[in-house]
C-alpha cells in the first residue's frame, strides 16, 4: 500500500484533527518501516503547510505547490489535504512541529537532510526561494541541530547558479582535482536512491535523489573547470 494511503487511513481513523494529531498518528502508523515512512510523510506535510504561511499570507500558488510536486493518489487526497489544512491553519508555530519531527528522528541527520531538501524543492516551486522561506528553513535546520557545514552544502545545492561548487561538494577552495573527484564519488554513493529507500524514505519522495545528483554533477564539473 502506498505511504499516502497508509497516512490517509490513519488521518481518517483519528477522527477530529486536533493539536495532538501528529502524536496520535504516529501511534497509529507504528514504529516499523511503514510507520517510519508515514512519520516522514507527516513531517513533510506539516512543514510544507507551515512554510506556505512563512510570509504571513497564504496564496493559492503556495497552497498548490506541494500538490503539484508530489503525486498523492486520489484515494488519499481528501484526508491528506485535511492534514495539510490543519497544519497550515493551526495557531501553533512551525517551531513546535519542527521539534516534534526532531524527536521522531533524533540525531538522524540524513533523514533531516531529506526533509529539508524536499522543503527546498517546494519553496522553489514558483521559481524563486523567498527570503522568508529561507529564514524558515534556516530555523528548521537550527531546531534539527543540523551540522553547520552540512546545512551550508544543502543550501548551496539549491541556490544555483550563485552557489559555490566547493561548498556544494563540502571541500575547501583550492582542492586538487584528485580530491574533487574522490569527494564527488563519495557524494554519489551517499545520495544514491537506494540509500534513501534503505533509511526509510518513501518511494514517493526518492525523486529528490535525482535533484541532488544533478546539483552534485554540476558542482563537480564547475569545480574541475576552475582547477584547469
Amino acid at each position: 500500500m502506498a505511504v499516502w494511503d497508509v497516512l490517509g487511513q490513519a488521518v481518517q481513523s483519528v477522527g477530529a484533527v486536533g493539536a495532538d494529531v501528529f502524536d496520535r498518528l504516529r501511534g497509529l502508523t507504528g514504529s516499523g518501516t511503514q510507520g517510519r515512512q508515514a512519520a516522514f510523510s507527516m513531517a513533510v506535510v506539516a512543514l510544507a503547510a507551515k512554510m506556505a504561511k512563512a510570509d504571513g499570507v497564504v496564496t493559492m500558488s503556495e497552497q498548490t505547490s506541494f500538490w503539484n510536486r508530489f503525486d498523492v493518489p486520489e484515494s488519499a487526497q481528501r484526508p491528506i489535504r485535511r492534514l495539510f489544512d490543519f497544519a497550515q491553519q493551526d495557531v501553533a508555530g512551525f517551531e513546535a512541529y519542527a521539534r516534534k519531527i526532531a524527536r521522531m528522528f533524533p540525531g538522524d541527520e540524513e533523514v533531516q537532510e531529506d526533509i529539508l531538501d524536499i522543503l527546498f524543492t517546494i519553496a522553489a516551486a514558483d521559481g524563486v526561494i523567498h527570503e522568508n522561506e529561507l529564514d524558515f528553513l534556516d530555523r528548521v535546520a537550527e531546531i534539527f541541530d543540523l551540522d553547520a557545514v552540512k546545512w551550508s552544502r544543502i543550501k548551496a545545492r539549491h541556490m544555483q547558479p550563485d552557489s559555490d561548487p566547493f561548498v556544494v561538494l563540502g571541500l575547501q577552495r583550492g582542492a586538487t582535482r584528485t580530491e574533487i573527484t574522490k569527494r564527488y564519488r563519495e557524494l554519489v554513493r551517499e545520495h544514491h536512491p537506494d540509500r534513501l529507500i534503505a533509511r526509510g524514505v518513501p518511494e514517493e519522495f526518492v525523486r529528490i535523489a535525482t535533484d541532488r545528483l544533478a546539483a552534485i554533477n554540476s558542482a563537480y564539473a564547475t569545480a574541475l573547470a576552475r582547477t584547469s
